[in-house]
């Protein structure tokens, strides 16, 4: 009876555990956002009534959304990614789309998908027209503040059948929350040891999202798409604050601690294997 209730007990705590986590996950770098920290300093300045701090945070928020700010750190995160045409790409024994390119919307009839940026979507749909795989995973990425939708990878199979990929080359992973739930649940769809992947992620992304899959015990081959940053001169506009660089900033920042973060969990870990 009492090992029963235990059981129950680690059963039901386990998904609280992993909800808290996920909602960690996501706040904690919001601690060193731009705006954020741009906002507490700002709060500083007028709690303590000094005007320096306020003036630097002016400052801050200024610095932070200027095109020529938000690009080259883009730049940053997105180095040494290319744009390659899926002819040119190896076959795999499945090419894998990540989540991350949906959002959702409330109608008369229910929650909705609409599509946030579709070029991980359409970057595996051209590989598997390619004939470079014969499967095609997508992940199930959901989060729990969307009441109501559905997993990404659900939405993107039945996209992905209207186009023509027939049902028994396509594989949904269980649900997932960040990169690394998503090389686990991958792992779990394909039987192979050391499987090779052709991965589908963001340019920005890539980097991380190839050094998690490898860690799980993947090959990986990536294939970088939703490239942000164009290539053209500077000119006076990117001295104009804008709305769209600070969201460039934030999101090279929190990539860039994203990468920092793995790179220290994965070296731990393998510190204490040792």
């Amino acid at each position: 009876m009492v090992f029963s209730v235990t059981l129950h007990l680690a059963a039901v705590k386990q998904p609280t555990l992993r909800l808290e986590m996920i909602y960690l996950h996501k706040l904690l770098p919001l601690l060193v956002s731009p705006l954020v920290l741009v906002l507490l300093l700002g709060l500083y300045g007028v709690i303590k009534k000094r005007r320096r701090f306020m003036w630097i945070a002016l400052l801050g928020l200024y610095v932070a959304s200027l095109p020529l700010v938000g690009d080259r750190l883009f730049a940053f995160v997105e180095a040494g990614q290319v744009r390659s045409a899926a002819a040119q790409a190896p076959v795999a024994d499945a090419v894998v789309v990540l989540s991350g390119m949906l959002t959702t919307v409330q109608t008369a009839e229910g929650v909705i998908s609409e599509w946030g940026d579709a070029d991980r979507f359409f970057g595996g749909i051209e590989l598997m027209q390619a004939g470079r795989a014969p499967l095609l995973i997508f992940t199930a990425g959901v989060f729990p503040w969307l009441a109501n939708a559905q997993p990404e990878g659900v939405v993107l199979k039945r996209w992905a059948q209207q186009i023509g990929i027939a049902e028994k080359n396509i594989r949904v992973t269980a649900e997932v929350q960040n990169t690394e739930q998503e090389a686990q649940a991958v792992k779990q769809v394909l039987p192979q040891a050391q499987p090779k992947v052709l991965l589908v992620t963001s340019a920005f992304h890539m980097q991380r999202a190839k050094k998690i899959f490898e860690n799980a015990g993947l090959q990986v081959h990536p294939y970088p798409v939703d490239f942000k940053v164009n290539a053209r001169s500077v000119t006076l506009m990117d001295f104009f604050p804008h709305p769209n660089a600070l969201g460039q900033t934030d999101t090279a920042i929190r990539e860039t601690l994203g990468r920092a973060y793995y790179q220290l969990k994965f070296w731990v870990r393998s510190v204490s294997a040792k």
